[in-house]
């Protein structure tokens, strides 16, 4: 750790302090900014070229002068203390205990920049998560090493989703460990304290790591938190054998800081003000993600993003979607007509699914169910369009019975309470209730074997 302070800030931007006439700084390196008063500031360095220095700040740039700021380069990256003491703790964007508890003391600390892993390493994603939420278990499967985003809106209910999924997520072999951590980035207080009710009150605060930052406090720490929230989950994961579920909400606040960084640096902007190495950036959270050989722990990703103007093919839906394998979309439309969670499941889309269903997994016609109900959903959605133009009485019997079948999909299938935790049994169940208002001989996507063996028709129509 060097003791040399350097008196040579030449300009203060934003969160970026330019200090001249130093010698071999490193990028990621931590600094300590010193003012005036002789308060202290945490900064880090972002980049280093020519004896000029650019160091981002992690608080607030307000009484710093380039005349009495002293700033120190301290020789090593930003690092986490990791213990299994974490659990049951609230922590904020640095680390720092947020619950009025102590500070995590330990002898391992572990740099939150990570590490890619080696590809030749990764175990493919495998087994089933079971989220208690009949169109994410159902139709898109969440599966262990898996990065599945959710694509929500302004206003839509993501952090009730977020929380309900935190407290029922659970895996089918109880033996095996299993924790949850939560980042929250740049939420407001209303967030954060429904986020900590929800934890602490239902109990699922005990397998969980909480990391909250609010929109009130330094943007840099939503620049800090995924990398905090994911060096934990990796210690969890790989040194302590547990399959952990990192839950980030809201990544498009990530996103936002990274611009704001980006504009201070006077970068060339890429689409819509956002850096062109956004992709690449947020691929180093994302990847971060999955299963290694001989490790028995997996870390599994559930990224919340908010989506600007509801525009899926915004920067960051789009790049997300480049890196993720799948996405699950809410819906405004379903959110209007009172269904809860409002999934999408037509937009929607789990790219592992069949690596994590079927017979030893989930059941064995589960595959056959979920496309029966996408099929079926999609012929009853694009009827109702049908019948605003024709009207209801060009329709047949048969199309009718799909139009009744859609409304009863969003009704029971999709709609379900805030505390209601389904199983994957119930789940399959409820789609075998659903198609007995169809045509057995309209069931061609399910194997002859399973509509013997799990058929509920008692209406004639078998």
């Amino acid at each position: 750790m060097s003791d040399i302070y350097y008196k040579t800030v030449n300009q203060i931007t934003n969160v970026l302090l330019f200090v001249e006439g130093v010698k071999d700084a490193a990028y990621g390196e931590i600094a300590e900014i010193q003012l005036e008063d002789g308060s202290t500031v945490t900064g880090q360095v972002l980049d280093s070229r020519n004896g000029l220095a650019i160091v981002q700040s992690f608080g607030e740039t307000r009484g710093m002068n380039t005349g009495g700021t002293r700033v120190r380069f301290t020789g090593g990256t930003a690092r986490l203390n990791v213990s299994t003491d974490m659990l049951g703790r609230i922590f904020d964007g640095m680390g720092k205990p947020r619950d009025g508890g102590p500070q995590i003391y330990s002898n391992e600390s572990l740099d939150i920049t990570g590490s890619a892993i080696n590809p030749d390493a990764r175990e493919e994603p495998s087994e089933f998560i079971q989220t208690g939420i009949s169109t994410i278990d159902g139709m898109n499967t969440l599966v262990r090493g898996q990065k599945l985003p959710i694509f929500s809106g302004s206003g839509l209910p993501h952090n009730r989703l977020a929380a309900q999924i935190a407290r029922q997520a659970k895996l089918l072999n109880d033996s095996e460990g299993f924790g949850v951590v939560f980042g929250g980035i740049g939420i407001n207080s209303e967030e954060a304290n429904f986020f900590r009710k929800e934890f602490e009150e239902t109990g699922a605060l005990d397998k969980s790591v909480m990391f909250l930052n609010l929109s009130s406090e330094p943007s840099m720490e939503r620049i800090i938190l995924p990398r905090l929230a994911l060096t934990a989950a990796e210690y969890l994961a790989y040194s302590q054998n547990m399959h952990v579920l990192v839950i980030l909400t809201d990544m498009t606040n990530y996103c936002e800081a990274l611009r704001e960084v980006s504009a201070a640096r006077n970068e060339v902007p890429g689409r819509r003000g956002f850096p062109g190495y956004m992709y690449t950036d947020l691929s180093t959270i994302y990847e971060r993600a999955g299963k290694i050989h001989g490790r028995r722990g997996s870390i599994t990703q559930l990224p919340i993003l908010t989506m600007p103007g509801d525009d899926i093919t915004h920067p960051i839906p789009d790049l997300t979607g480049y890196i993720t394998e799948g996405q699950v979309v809410l819906s405004r439309d379903l959110q209007r007509k009172g269904v809860y969670p409002n999934v999408d499941v037509l937009l929607s889309l789990s790219r592992l699914m069949n690596q994590g269903i079927g017979k030893g997994r989930t059941r064995e016609d589960h595959r056959g169910v979920a496309d029966q109900l996408f099929a079926a959903y999609a012929r009853g959605k694009d009827l109702r369009s049908l019948m605003e133009i024709v009207g209801e009485e060009a329709l047949s019997q048969n199309d009718k019975h799909y139009l009744e079948f859609a409304d009863r999909f969003e009704t029971t299938f999709v709609n379900q309470g805030y505390y209601e935790d389904r199983s994957i049994d119930e789940t399959i169940s409820k789609g075998w209730e659903l198609f007995a208002d169809l045509d057995v001989r309209e069931m061609k996507r399910i194997k002859d074997e399973y509509i013997k063996k799990y058929g509920k028709w008692d209406n004639g129509k078998g």
